[in-house]
Formats: structure tokens, C-alpha cells, sequence
């Protein structure tokens, strides 16, 4: 019994923290609930839990995206130490919040409980860290997220709203429409054979001065989502509509697997969110998203540019030590599908196989209470210095801190403009 002992007595260091009365900690549940749990309630739970199941909770090892969602809390049950010390060291790949294996149900005195009991236990434990209380998502799509850290929505935009994004993407690559602040990406060498046309044209960066594309930004139907992940507060910070062009024989625009974290100087990251909005459909033939689940729960990774033969797209960072035999999930999605995705989670695109175009949409939306941060010396220093020359050299500027660049184009589509 030493061994319980042990584990009762290291319970209130993965309980969150309350201001209530010491024996009674407050747990958010799955959904808007919450829950007063008694320690030795949870403790009496916690030594009937099979040592596999209980470390898996504890360890917040993710479910498999094949079944959706997995058994037991997942990553929710981290114990709920994820602020504290703790959680912090499950998150950088730390000991810290390891518990002692619990002992056998057939040695302990206590009454043996049902499997209901367990999963009443993971269900009071859980700690949802990365989507907030919301009326949307439900209970299977709101763990998915915690777990993978990724949601797709079949069929969210329309057609006819889709069509008119095309319209006057064309339009741009026409130069029938000026954007103002937008930097558009273009394969030079294909401008003498195809003229100012969308065969040229890769993407479109920061659109925001665009009424017709940022329109994607605000449609209600991407905002309710948004929420979920960023509370009511919204800004729209980056847009693209990237045009991925046929690229059989090069890797001109291969994007290298990289978390989106790393262009931005703002947090908390877990406030931030990507809306990605298939224009066509997008399969690995024509270099559809491809993602690593699970994977927006590691730091921050050092991020500069691949190693590989001949030309190498500018800012097309990716992450240095990536490991190529990391298992992936190709993202195959139809017109109008969206995912929603976590700015630490590792993804990236493969080429574009096919003769014709992949179009998408995307908004990266944050809280406006979030903050701003200093890069300098930390493994976004050189970005900055990177975006400062392109700045200084496009529009004949001193240079500017890398928040200043975002304070210029970030726009609020909901609720109030507060620290952004």
C-alpha cells in the first residue's frame, strides 16, 4: 500500500489549482460543466485505473486520428498540471509529472470499480487546454483537437462564395484590382510564355486591404469556429490565397514541414488558430496539406531553410531537425472543406503533380488579448532580421520590429481590438 499512499499524496500536484477549501478541487469537464472533485475520491479512482491506462492519462498520449477519438482523456487528462511546473515538463518531453504505477486492483482493499467509474474519473479529470467552452463543437470534435491538434469541416464555405474569391483572385493576377500592402508571389520565368495570368501566380500574401478576399475572414460560418479556439475577441493577423502550380519535375513550391508559430511574434499560442479552406479539391496528387498529429503539443522548433537542390522560395522556412520518417496524414479535401489547425502543430504541402492549379484560402486568426514578444535572441531572431530587409528594400523604410510589421496589418473581424 506504500505505493498508493504515494500516488494519494502526489494528486494535488496534477489537480488544477483553486481557490476553494484544500480537499476540494475544482475540474473542468468536457463541455461548459465543471465539477467539485474530493481528492480522495479521485484517489480511490486513481488506484483502480489499469498502470497502462493511468500513465497513458497522466502522460496525455494522444488518441489515433484513424478512430477519431481514442480511449481514456487523451491529451485532456495531463493531469491538469499543464500550467504548472509539471505540465510544463510533460510538454517539453520532461519527467516532471510522472506518478508512481498504481497497484493492482485485486491487492487493494477498496471496493473494485466498473468501467463506468473510470471513465466518470476521466471525465471529471479532464483538462480541455486548447479549445475553450463553446455551444459548437461537439464533445468527439472538441477532444479531437486537444488530441491531434487539427479539426476539419466538410463543406463550411460555399461554392458561390468560393467562386468569388476566384473571380477576383483572377482579377489580381490580371492586375485588374490593386491590393495595397499585399505581396504577391510570382514564377518570373513563366510570365514571357503565359503573360499576367493565374499560371503565373503562386500566392497571394496579406489580402487584408482586399474587401472581397478578407470577406473569407469574416463569414460567419468561419467565425463561429474561430471562437471556439480564440474566445470572442477576434483578429484576423495573416491571409493568403496561395495558387499551388503544377510543379511535376521541380520542388519550386514544396513548402518544408514547419509550425506556423515560428513567422509570428505574438502569443499565447494556444489563442491562435489557422482556417484553411480547400478552393478545389486537394489530394496528395496536387500537393494537398499534409500534417503530423499530435504534434502542437512540442515547443517550438529552430526553423531556417532546407537543404535542398536548386531554387528555394523566400521565407519558405522549415523545421531543421525534422525526421522525414515521422508519420504523416494527407489531408484530402473537397471544395468548401476547412480545417482549423494550432500554430505549433508541424504540417506542410508536397508538389503539385497535376497540370492544373490547387487553390486555397487561409486566415490565421488570434485573441486580441493576447501580447506581443521580443524575438530578439530567441529561434526567431533571424526571421526578423529577414522581414526587415524585405521591408526596408520593398518600401525604402527603416527597420521595424518584427511586432510593429504585425500591428500594421492585423485587422479585428469580432469583438474588440484590445492588445493586437
Amino acid at each position: 500500500m506504500a505505493e498508493y499512499a504515494e500516488a494519494r499524496s502526489e494528486l494535488p500536484r496534477v489537480l488544477p489549482a483553486s481557490s476553494g477549501p484544500s480537499h476540494l478541487q475544482t475540474v473542468p469537464a468536457l463541455g461548459s460543466r465543471q465539477r467539485s472533485c474530493n481528492v480522495s475520491e479521485h484517489a480511490r479512482l486513481l488506484a483502480h485505473v489499469q498502470p497502462r491506462r493511468r500513465l497513458q492519462s497522466m502522460m496525455g498520449l494522444r488518441s489515433s486520428p484513424a478512430a477519431y477519438i481514442g480511449s481514456g482523456c487523451g491529451r485532456g487528462a495531463l493531469a491538469a498540471g499543464r500550467n504548472g511546473a509539471a505540465g510544463e515538463a510533460v510538454r517539453a518531453g520532461g519527467s516532471a509529472g510522472r506518478h508512481p504505477a498504481a497497484p493492482d486492483p485485486a491487492d487493494s482493499p477498496c471496493t473494485p470499480l466498473k468501467k463506468t467509474d473510470v471513465r466518470e474519473f476521466q471525465y471529471r479529470c479532464a483538462k480541455l487546454f486548447f479549445t475553450l467552452d463553446n455551444d459548437i463543437l461537439t464533445t468527439e470534435q472538441r477532444q479531437f483537437y486537444e488530441d491531434n491538434g487539427y479539426l476539419l469541416i466538410r463543406k463550411l464555405v460555399s461554392d458561390e462564395d468560393i467562386e468569388r474569391f476566384r473571380k477576383e483572385f483572377i482579377r489580381i493576377c490580371k492586375k485588374e484590382v490593386r491590393v495595397p500592402g499585399a505581396m504577391i508571389m510570382k514564377n518570373e520565368a513563366l510570365r514571357s510564355q503565359y503573360g499576367q495570368t493565374e499560371s503565373v501566380v503562386n500566392k497571394v500574401q496579406d489580402f487584408q486591404e482586399n474587401e472581397e478576399l478578407f470577406r473569407y475572414c469574416t463569414l460567419p460560418q468561419i467565425l463561429k469556429y474561430v471562437e471556439c479556439f480564440t474566445g470572442p475577441n477576434i483578429m484576423a493577423m495573416h491571409t493568403m490565397l496561395i495558387n499551388k502550380l503544377p510543379d511535376s519535375d521541380k520542388q519550386t513550391f514544396l513548402h518544408p514541414m514547419h509550425q506556423d508559430l515560428h513567422y509570428f511574434p505574438f502569443r499565447p499560442a494556444d489563442r491562435i488558430v489557422c482556417s484553411w479552406t480547400a478552393m478545389q479539391r486537394a489530394d496528395e496528387n496536387n500537393g494537398c496539406l499534409v500534417v503530423l498529429p499530435g504534434t502542437h503539443t512540442l515547443p517550438l522548433k529552430p526553423h531556417g531553410y532546407p537543404e535542398w537542390e536548386g531554387k528555394t522560395n523566400k521565407l519558405f522556412h522549415g523545421i531543421l531537425d525534422y525526421n522525414e520518417k515521422s508519420p504523416k496524414v494527407h489531408l484530402v479535401m473537397e471544395k468548401g472543406d476547412t480545417v482549423f489547425f494550432h500554430p505549433l502543430l508541424i504540417h506542410g504541402s508536397g508538389i503539385n503533380k497535376t497540370s492544373g492549379f490547387r487553390k486555397s484560402i487561409s486566415c490565421h486568426f488570434a485573441s486580441s488579448d493576447g501580447h506581443y514578444i521580443d524575438v530578439k535572441n530567441t529561434t526567431q531572431a533571424d526571421l526578423e532580421k529577414e522581414l526587415q530587409e524585405m521591408v526596408h528594400k520593398r518600401y525604402d523604410m527603416p527597420a521595424l520590429e518584427l511586432k510593429d510589421i504585425w500591428t500594421f496589418r492585423a485587422r479585428v473581424v469580432q469583438g474588440e481590438r484590445i492588445n493586437l
